[in-house]
């Protein structure tokens, strides 16, 4: 006998039909996938890192708020003891704090929101246009200003505002009146000190914004008949907006803890002419040995640093 084919039947086109009793092959079961890690074991490796965190940062800013609401003092006491808000109570009523309140303000305005900031922008869009050497010359003199230590800066803007300094040696060439500039106008020396020095972190930001910026689009606005001026306002700060607000936000949180600077030049006078919230909290813990105090005027220092990033965060959100 002959056996029939297990593929089918012959059909009259040449084909073959399959037999109904065929057996069907084996159902192929998905290789199994690794089982997941536990959360826990993902969590591993960061262990140390949160743990370093915890320690010295953590920990250090929760006992400064716990001293905060004390009467701690270096000399002549015991022990501490709570005494709640007493020391904010008398922040808020004291004439010397209120002052260094609106110092620390018109500093941070002058010399970051408008020195800083303008001067960088300036900087970064005049060095676009520039030739290389140009742009290598000026970079570098910016730069190195930048990278001067706060204490050495200070040093070198003492001896340009000081009486017999450099800036009162040209004045008097030119034959033009000379000054004080330390003793008459101490808070916009120190200004004009801080945007000499960090100018330069503005304009290297700045810089790489305005290279992400396409030469064909301010290309198209010259060939429409817009000016400089025009292109800059409607072209170029809106598609730099994050990178503006990224760089005020950053200019002005260093700029509120500004303290070897003006301690150099001026150590915040004549009087309180000059003393900022960094070099007043500075007097209070260690000069007048009042830690609890000076503590609670850091916290200070610190809410108002909080709400100019809150305000500079709703900025960066905000889509061009």
């Amino acid at each position: 006998m002959k056996s029939t084919p297990l593929s089918g039947t012959p059909t009259t086109d040449g084909g073959t039909t399959p037999l109904k009793n065929q057996p069907r092959p084996p159902k192929q079961t998905p290789p199994t996938s690794p089982s997941h890690p536990h959360p826990t074991t993902r969590l591993l490796p960061l262990t140390p890192a949160v743990l370093l965190l915890l320690l010295f940062l953590a920990a250090p800013i929760a006992y400064c708020v716990y001293i905060a609401f004390t009467d701690l003092q270096l000399t002549g006491q015991a022990e501490s003891s709570f005494i709640g808000f007493e020391n904010f109570r008398t922040a808020f009523t004291d004439p010397a704090f209120l002052n260094a309140v609106w110092l620390t303000l018109v500093f941070t305005v002058l010399s970051s929101l408008i020195g800083q900031n303008t001067l960088g922008l300036a900087l970064a869009a005049l060095m676009r246009r520039a030739s290389k050497p140009v742009r290598t010359l000026t970079g570098g003199i910016v730069v190195t200003a930048w990278v001067v230590p706060e204490v050495v800066a200070g040093f070198l803007l003492y001896a340009f505002f000081r009486r017999e300094g450099t800036l009162n040696a040209l004045l008097d060439f030119l034959h033009l009146p000379t000054q004080n500039w330390l003793f008459t106008l101490p808070i916009l020396a120190v200004s004009f000190a801080n945007v000499w020095r960090g100018t330069a972190f503005s304009m290297l930001v700045y810089s790489a914004a305005l290279a992400e910026i396409p030469q064909e689009i301010d290309e198209a606005a010259k060939v429409d008949g817009a000016g400089g001026w025009r292109r800059m306002w409607h072209i170029t700060l809106p598609m730099i907006r994050r990178s503006i607000g990224t760089n005020l936000m950053l200019n002005t949180l260093q700029t509120l803890s500004v303290f070897g600077l003006i301690w150099v030049m001026t150590r915040g006078g004549p009087g309180d002419k000059s003393q900022t919230l960094p070099l007043f909290m500075y007097e209070q813990a260690f000069q007048n040995s009042m830690i609890g105090y000076g503590t609670a005027v850091a916290l200070l220092l610190l809410v108002v640093g909080s709400l100019f990033s809150v305000v500079y965060m709703r900025l960066l959100r905000t889509e061009v």
